[in-house]
């Protein structure tokens, strides 16, 4: 009974704050769209967001890692500022044409209200750990329609390796009523098209492991590239406010070189693009990757799921036409495993799969998310994520570390069966 009514709670706020968030993210969109200038302001917009990040933000700066790190520190908290904050930062990053997500925000309000009812009933460490777990389900649940795949990702992300089955029910109860909440309040989802049918015969497995190295080397060029270019930024540019302008100005001189707004934004017409049309152009998953890269690296707000299901799908469609699969299949497929590979969710991924584009692409995701998953190694764009085990098997580690404080050698891809075992 407990969990039905904090879960229920925690569900209520999320799917009122993901509504809230979805309405003025559509009209951002929309303006932003009529007026092509703005994307001129961009540096301006991150010399102002970073004047009151640097001043205001305090902890709030670590966004997802800071929600994933209070998970496992009970003396830690997110605090209630953040949801505001986070959604008027991750609002005005697309008004100005950022290239960013909104599943980053959506963790970040729900993480920071689910901490807020967790301080308001005084529950206990592991209660209180559960109901993160729910905040993160309803938030990514309600903000993308899926709430299954957003209990199961509330559970998955937090540790590699290991499913906090004891904040299943939470996490669910949170999940569908967040979602029945936003839909209720007059939000309506991004419609994808359902792919056909395809029998998985051998020839048509062996494309699919083609198909999902290519996933995880795009997977890995991305968090590498966000990663490094965020550390190097931090030691070349320390104030955040010049920092934020320079990468407004970089998105702005990106987006002048490639002469289109395609790449702006969340970029949905794109992904949608990706499932129907074989004359995508070959470089547009690359072309998003950079924006993408360089908008969250420079410290705009905002989330990685869109860009990456754009950079995946776009990915996608090119290697369906190099491997002979349907087009739709190999967008939808790219969408969902290129996100699963760079977030370690595989499972979360194909239920999502499911959920937004039917239950053809099920065994089609699944393989190639998981392989690409594993291949990827030991990265991902969550530092602050735990590993309990190694990826390719052996025991539990004797101590939960973040992704953040493993070495180089602990990040590369399982060599073999072999492989490093963990302890």
């Amino acid at each position: 009974m407990q969990w039905l009514l904090l879960g229920g709670l925690v569900g209520v706020v999320c799917g009122v704050a993901s509504a809230v968030f979805l309405y003025l993210l559509d009209e951002a969109t929309h303006f932003r769209e009529g007026r092509p200038w703005l994307v001129y302001a961009l540096p301006v917009a991150g010399l102002v967001l970073g004047a009151v990040y640097g001043k205001w933000g305090g902890p709030i700066r670590g966004g997802n890692n800071l929600v994933l790190d209070t998970v496992h520190a009970s003396d830690a908290q997110v605090p209630v500022r953040m949801a505001p904050m986070v959604l008027v930062g991750t609002v005005l990053t697309h008004l100005f044409g950022g290239s960013a997500g909104r599943e980053g925000t959506a963790v970040q309000m729900g993480g920071s209200l689910a901490d807020l009812v967790a301080r308001r009933f005084r529950v206990g460490p592991d209660t209180r750990r559960e109901l993160l777990a729910a905040g993160i389900a309803g938030g990514f649940g309600s903000v993308f329609g899926t709430p299954v795949a957003g209990a199961v990702f509330g559970l998955e992300v937090v540790v590699v390796g290991r499913m906090g089955y004891e904040a299943l029910l939470p996490a669910l109860v949170a999940s569908v009523v967040g979602d029945l909440v936003t839909r209720g309040l007059g939000i309506h989802h991004t419609p994808y098209p359902a792919p056909g049918a395809l029998p998985l015969t051998v020839v048509v497995l062996a494309k699919w492991l083609v198909f999902a190295v290519a996933v995880a080397v795009v997977a890995t060029m991305f968090v590498e590239l966000m990663h490094r270019l965020k550390k190097l930024l931090e030691q070349r540019v320390q104030v955040l406010p010049l920092r934020m302008a320079l990468g407004g100005l970089a998105v702005l001189l990106l987006w002048l070189l490639a002469g289109t707004d395609d790449y702006l934004g969340l970029g949905v017409p794109g992904i949608q693009r990706a499932f129907e049309d074989p004359a995508l152009p070959v470089s547009a998953f690359a072309w998003k990757l950079a924006f993408t890269v360089v908008t969250l690296a420079a410290g705009f707000l905002g989330g990685e799921v869109t860009p990456l299901f754009f950079i995946g799908a776009s990915l996608g469609n090119v290697l369906a036409r190099l491997l002979g699969l349907p087009l739709d299949l190999g967008a939808a497929v790219g969408m969902a495993a290129l996100f699963a590979a760079a977030a370690n969710t595989p499972l979360a991924l194909s239920i999502m799969a499911v959920e937004l584009l039917g239950a053809n692409v099920l065994p089609h995701v699944a393989i190639v998310a998981t392989v690409a998953y594993l291949l990827t190694g030991h990265r991902g764009i969550y530092p602050s994520q735990r590993i309990a085990r190694m990826k390719h098997g052996g025991p539990l580690l004797e101590k939960i570390v973040a992704l953040r404080e493993l070495t180089r050698e602990d990040r590369a891809p399982p060599s073999g069966p072999e492989g490093r075992g963990g302890g």
